[in-house]
């Protein structure tokens, strides 16, 4: 006997479809927790560390540091700016090594006015140069913070805040909420403060231990995507077997037909580029020179040379941004044979393993006072080096594009590499063979055409 349930097999078939329907659109969407993953620095992050050192009558003193944990992302000039929003009616009296960016409101106060009345402050980096008084440690770079692997001692930002109308024990304080950090523009998502265990202070001659009154921790990630719409870099490539110079992408971080954003740029040949480039000194985005990739950065890989043992690599990297001197920049580079490193020159190298066992990641950047400035376009706008590798017999090839990078990042943002198919080949015997035929032929031809012309 067959049984037949018409409404049910039409619920069940709609709903399949709605199933199918929704797997599709979730799919199809943009899943933000994944975006500030890192898959060569898992755990980069900035981490704002607020250490209550001192109880007052109406609040309380705190230091404020922010540790960047990123290996290779830096906060550069203009520096960082951070922001949050008062959980009261708290208020800011003084402050050491920073200071907010504008006072607000304090019309209600008589005698001393505070530093800062703003529900949302915000706070910037003092410059260098400040007078030892307003100082405190590891304040006053102007905001600029290296990254951990170029120098974990310079990785470290901090200042002092004075905050009244607040709590005055562990039990009345409020949290401060919606912390922002731009470093100098957007990309970085703070998370909510968190109260962890109070920090310790060891002294000088590390014989006394002191901690702090209280301690809550923000941890702040970043994703490219956020910080802009197209990307800032791209790749090309050459060798020496090949006559091909594999420029980058046609289009890779924008068009030039575009009459505004990403596709604006600046003839280099313009008969008035100095005036154009001075227009917007304060404008952080980027003016770049007209190419067909439209990228600020060009990093240029070529095979230089092959020895019986070793092989020779030359780096190039170009500023095609008349608005930016990247202080203290840094490209990542992903390549099998970074394991066997022999040599670089003029270059800074620290190998990166986010993963046991896996050396195939370096880091270079600049050497101090000697190339660590990429000066903006123009005939000083770039900076090279050479890496020599040993041969490993086991991996080493130059065929398939092996001796190409894998990936490669600038400031730690991901730079557009050429499409695999477009790679520098590798001349193959039969294709020798073509070419001496065809010019063979030519040749041929070339004597057959002066021979008529002469009889």
């Amino acid at each position: 006997m067959d049984f037949h349930f018409p409404s049910l097999t039409g619920s069940i078939t709609k709903l399949c479809s709605f199933t199918i329907l929704l797997l599709f659109l979730l799919s199809c969407s943009t899943f933000t927790p994944t975006e500030a993953y890192d898959a060569l620095d898992p755990n980069g992050n900035i981490t704002i560390k607020w250490d209550v050192i001192s109880w007052t009558p109406d609040g309380y003193v705190a230091v404020v540091t922010m540790y960047n944990f990123q290996q290779y992302r830096h906060i550069q000039a203009p520096g960082w700016t951070l922001g949050w929003t008062w959980a009261k009616k708290e208020v800011i009296w003084t402050m050491m090594g920073g200071q907010t960016t504008e006072q607000g409101d304090c019309s209600k106060y008589k005698g001393n006015v505070p530093h800062c009345c703003k529900k949302d402050p915000t706070v910037v980096d003092l410059l260098p140069g400040t007078p030892y008084n307003q100082q405190i440690a590891n304040c006053c770079k102007g905001g600029v913070i290296n990254s951990w692997a170029q120098d974990a001692a310079t990785a470290v930002s901090s200042f002092q805040v004075s905050v009244g109308a607040a709590g005055t024990s562990n039990k009345t304080v409020r949290l401060p909420k919606n912390f922002t950090l731009r470093a100098p523009g957007p990309g970085y998502t703070c998370g909510p403060a968190k109260i962890v265990r109070a920090t310790k202070f060891i002294s000088s001659d590390k014989r006394r231990v002191t901690q702090a009154l209280m301690t809550w921790n923000v941890t702040c990630t970043y994703s490219q995507f956020l910080a802009q719409k197209t990307p800032t870099c791209c790749v090309s490539l050459s060798s020496f077997y090949n006559d091909t110079i594999v420029g980058c992408p046609t289009c890779a971080c924008g068009c030039k037909n575009s009459t505004n954003g990403p596709g604006s740029c600046v003839d280099p040949d313009a008969p008035h580029l100095a005036s154009v480039v001075s227009s917007g000194k304060n404008d952080l985005s980027p003016l770049v020179q007209c190419t067909s990739h439209m990228c600020p950065i060009r990093v240029h890989w070529h095979v230089k040379l092959n020895y019986k043992e070793y092989w020779r690599v030359k780096v190039t990297i170009t500023n095609f941004n008349y608005r930016m001197n990247y202080t203290q920049w840094n490209i990542v580079v992903q390549h099998p044979n970074f394991d066997n490193l022999t040599q670089i020159f003029s270059f800074n190298y620290k190998s990166l393993t986010p993963y046991d066992g896996l050396n195939d990641t370096a880091m270079l950047w600049g050497v101090k006072f000697y190339n660590d400035l990429l000066s903006q376009a123009g005939p000083l706008g770039n900076v090279q080096s050479e890496l020599l590798f040993r041969k490993d017999k086991s991996t080493f090839t130059f065929e398939k594009g092996w001796a190409f990078p894998r990936r490669i990042y600038f400031n730690g943002d991901n730079c557009v590499m050429p499409p695999p198919d477009a790679y520098p080949w590798l001349p193959n015997d039969s294709c020798r063979l073509i070419i001496s035929l065809f010019r063979l032929v030519m040749a041929f031809l070339a004597y057959i055409v002066f021979f008529f012309a002469y009889m």
